[in-house]
């Protein structure tokens, strides 16, 4: 590597208001993909560039995230965390750290899933010389995200956040993740509401600054939906799953159950009998005999009773599904309680003799 950043500031302080119910109960950074929250994805990315200290920019729940990350060390770094009083945007969430932020360091997102290799973004900044240097993706639809133009060399020649179908000049988009020097926080004002890609990019390219852009070399997805955390779960166990005659699985489907992969399991399942189609359980959940997952996202102790049916559903921690149930298209919080004939209500929690 050409150069060493040290530090990273993470954005977590979203609401993640898309993903609802199943973020009225734990950030969208904790949601799991194979059993590990979002965001430990990419604090591995950031440790294994040799980044050694993150400041992380919290806001929603942000005590869960504190529970759950603690000190770093479990994750092979240091970690302390930073409170917005009030949203300040992702540029402007960064400029009340501006007297905590080194020389060069790297911003990531806590809202999007990612293994990419940030390693070699770094090189990429020093090489060029870049004052901002921005990791790309490639997606399918670009229209809610800014599409980049860049030259041979990698520079930003143009910018798009957000274009209307007929606007659309790349399917290459910002991802959220940059190498930034300190004296462009410069330009960010005191005390506004300031976004890197809505106002302060846009700045940079008029001003002619080294503003530059690379491809991430990873997996990378925004999660802003429930389908795209079943997404994000389904692709990776494609990546990390192993081989068997059922297809790609992540982890390992308990004896008697019938999978069409990619799927993933997580530990202490019971099951048998069943029928498990690119699907993601997580761990401790129970599913009867002659229960059909087909297209599901299932998080962890989830019970599904007896022949049962559930199609492109995500159900949240602890939901229990009673026998004979068929459940299509629908999205259930954590401790939701769904009845034979379709009606959900919470989960009574239960009272000691």
């Amino acid at each position: 590597m050409r150069g060493k950043v040290r530090q990273a500031v993470i954005l977590a302080g979203g609401e993640g208001t898309r993903l609802r119910p199943l973020t009225d109960t734990r950030p969208k950074p904790l949601l799991p993909v194979l059993g590990m929250p979002c965001i430990e994805y990419v604090i591995s990315s950031l440790a294994e560039a040799g980044v050694e200290h993150i400041i992380l920019a919290c806001g929603y729940r942000s005590q869960d995230l504190i529970r759950m990350l603690g000190d770093g060390r479990r994750l092979g770094l240091e970690m302390e965390f930073a409170f917005e009083e009030r949203p300040m945007g992702t540029a402007g969430a960064v400029k009340l750290l501006q007297d905590r932020l080194e020389p060069t360091f790297v911003v990531g997102s806590g809202d999007t899933m990612t293994d990419a290799d940030l390693g070699a973004l770094i090189d990429f900044h020093y090489e060029r010389g870049a004052e901002a240097t921005m990791g790309l993706t490639e997606v399918g639809r670009p229209e809610q995200f800014g599409i980049v133009g860049v030259d041979a060399e990698g520079r930003i020649e143009r910018f798009k956040e957000k274009p209307r179908s007929e606007e659309v000049f790349s399917r290459v988009i910002n991802a959220g993740t940059y190498v930034l020097n300190r004296n462009i926080i410069d330009l960010v004002p005191e005390g506004t509401k300031f976004d890197f890609s809505k106002d302060l990019f846009p700045d940079l390219l008029r001003r002619g600054r080294g503003l530059y852009a690379s491809p991430l070399r990873g997996y990378w997805k925004d999660i802003g939906r429930p389908e795209d955390l079943y997404l994000a779960n389904i692709e990776m166990a494609e990546r990390r799953g192993k081989d068997t005659p059922q297809g790609r699985v992540a982890g390992t489907a308990p004896p008697g159950v019938e999978v069409q992969g990619p799927a993933f399991f997580g530990e202490g399942i019971i099951a048998a009998g069943c029928r498990v189609v690119r699907s993601a359980v997580g761990s401790h959940c129970t599913m009867g005999r002659g229960v059909t997952l087909q297209d599901c996202l299932l998080l962890d102790g989830v019970s599904i009773g007896q022949g049962a049916t559930l199609r492109s559903c995500v159900l949240g921690q602890g939901c229990q599904v009673e026998a004979g149930t068929v459940l299509a298209e629908r999205v259930l919080g954590d401790g939701t309680q769904v009845r034979a004939d379709g009606v959900t209500e919470p989960v009574r929690p239960r009272t000691s003799i």
